[in-house]
């Protein structure tokens, strides 16, 4: 609450800040010297100037007669003696007399009590009471107003607190070192906050600087392998077109060849039509006839035969060309990463996860299934879990299915396998049968599958099985599913990337995950969102 006061005093009641050049009227309130001069100019013809608090009345203008200065450095330098002619300085001041004394007549002037002397000062009403014109001695605190001998016999100033005006000011002054004191540790630690904050500013520049110079390092290798990234997934297509165009022109030269034939036949027919002889159509050459009797009856059977010879030739494998692209945007990221002279920029840069989170459903899985807390890695169990008995679950096969199905768009996902060992990985639509050998992957028509088993490949679909002739290569396969185009794609990620089979279909519902695992196997799954 001392402290509330003190601020209270250090304000100034018009502006409601910290005085600014504070003067004080008779009456005891201080004011910053320009605010209480516009209130008072304002004042000007109302016939009297009031205290903004006390409303006490000054009938002549305050700034003139009521202020007591808080700058006694602005008052005159110099005094000059009330006695003297010439300008002799004064040394000391009679407050009663109101005369300024030079040394000489200081000597003779009156010693009684009465004559108070103090420093020269001509502004005898900022130290005279302006109704006793006598000097001010005391400080009323009840009042906070500053009195003379006589006001204090005043009634309304007996039962009141008065101090001297030396007492009042020590008061004042401890009040104003404890308020100095706190204004300088408030400064200091000011000063501080400054520092800490210039030094924090150079820090957070000399990381800039630090951090830029890794990115830049950082972009300019991504860059270099962007660049040659571009080239193989370039040179991909390039192969492609040059494997399909080889197999059009191969089959173009055949067809060529069948063309002449066929025109050297439309030829010898045209000639029989054309003759008038009867016997000599008739004894046209046999194989001709019999060619063409033969090559009427073919006819659809010919259809047939380009159609399949038009479809042999193939199309561009665009999965192979994206999963080319996945894996190497891939490669550049975890390079990047591992790069040993930018590892703060790759952090910063790079450490995302963009990737779409597929989870396994433990509420499928067989109960010779262990399924990890991750959710993305399963592993046979040679000893039973204990799970609740659920419609959904698998119970002939170790197998479990995502939680999430996919319906429309592109999805890249890849798994890592045992090296030895049975496995099934694939998709499957979620009505799959869970119990009988028709609810294992790929032997219905509801899911599609690649097999692991010995170094060797299958695939399964609607219980057709096929043995693929590459043996393994490698642990880690990536699965590219195209919904609305109806291709289910499997790769073998070696260097290069070597096609393993495509599953051409017409889905209508969405498609889960599918993985299936034998004794002594796993498999770990990671999923991208294309």
């Amino acid at each position: 609450m001392a402290s509330a006061g003190l601020s209270d005093e250090l304000t100034c009641s018009n502006c409601f800040n910290i005085h600014t050049n504070p003067v004080t009227l008779t009456c005891g309130h201080s004011y910053c010297q320009v605010c209480i001069g516009n209130v008072l100019d304002t004042q000007e013809g109302s016939g009297a100037h009031r205290c903004l608090e006390c409303r006490a009345e000054f009938q002549k203008h305050p700034v003139q007669e009521g202020f007591i200065s808080a700058h006694p450095e602005q008052e005159k330098a110099e005094i000059a003696c009330s006695y003297c002619d010439s300008a002799i300085p004064a040394i000391k001041t009679c407050l009663l007399c109101e005369d300024s004394l030079c040394e000489n007549h200081l000597k003779i002037h009156n010693n009684s009590a009465e004559h108070i002397l103090t420093k020269p000062t001509t502004f005898f009403q900022n130290i005279k009471c302006s109704i006793h014109k006598q000097v001010i001695e005391y400080y009323c605190s009840g009042d906070a107003t500053y009195l003379c001998a006589s006001c204090i016999q005043d009634e309304e100033h007996i039962d009141h607190q008065l101090e001297t005006l030396s007492e009042a000011a020590e008061k004042k002054k401890v009040k104003l070192r404890n308020v100095l004191e706190k204004l300088t540790i408030k400064r200091e630690k000011a000063e501080k906050t400054i520092h800490s904050l210039q030094e924090h500013r150079r820090k957070i520049h000399e990381k800039v600087v630090d951090v830029t110079a890794q990115a830049t390092v950082l972009i300019k290798y991504i860059r270099e392998q962007l660049e040659a990234l571009e080239k193989r997934v370039l040179y991909e297509i390039s192969r492609q077109e040059e494997k399909v165009s080889l197999r059009v022109s191969d089959l173009i030269q055949q067809l060529e060849i069948e063309k002449q034939e066929l025109s050297r036949k439309m030829g010898h027919t045209e000639e029989l039509c054309n003759m008038t002889d009867p016997l000599t159509v008739l004894k046209g050459r046999r194989s001709d006839s019999a060619d063409l009797y033969s090559t009427n009856e073919r006819g659809s059977e010919d259809n047939k035969r380009y159609d399949k010879q038009v479809r042999a030739v193939g199309y561009l494998d665009v999965s192979l060309i994206s999963v080319t692209l996945h894996r190497g945007l891939d490669d550049i990221v975890t390079s990047s990463r591992r790069q040993n002279n930018v590892p703060e920029a790759s952090d910063f840069l790079l450490n995302s996860n963009t990737g779409l989170n597929v989870l396994l459903d433990v509420n499928t899985a067989a109960t010779n299934v262990d399924v990890f807390g991750d959710l993305k890695t399963v592993f046979w169990s040679e000893i039973k879990q204990k799970r609740p008995k659920m419609p959904e679950r698998f119970l002939d096969y170790p197998q479990v299915l995502s939680t999430r199905g996919f319906s429309s768009g592109r999805l890249y996902w890849e798994v890592e396998t045992s090296k030895s060992g049975n496995w099934s990985v694939g998709m499957a639509y979620n009505n799959i049968d869970r119990k009988g050998v028709q609810s294992a992957i790929g032997n219905n028509k509801n899911s599609w599958c690649v097999e692991g088993c010995h170094n060797q490949y299958s695939v399964r679909h609607d219980s057709n099985v096929a043995w693929l002739p590459q043996t393994t290569s490698s642990q880690k396969l990536g699965i590219f599913l195209d919904y609305g185009v109806g291709q289910l794609s499997f790769y073998e990620l070696c260097d290069p990337i070597r096609h393993i089979h495509t599953f051409t279909a017409t889905f209508t519902e969405p498609l889960h995950i599918a993985i299936c695992v034998w004794k002594n196997t796993w498999v770990r799954i990671r999923s991208q969102d294309y």
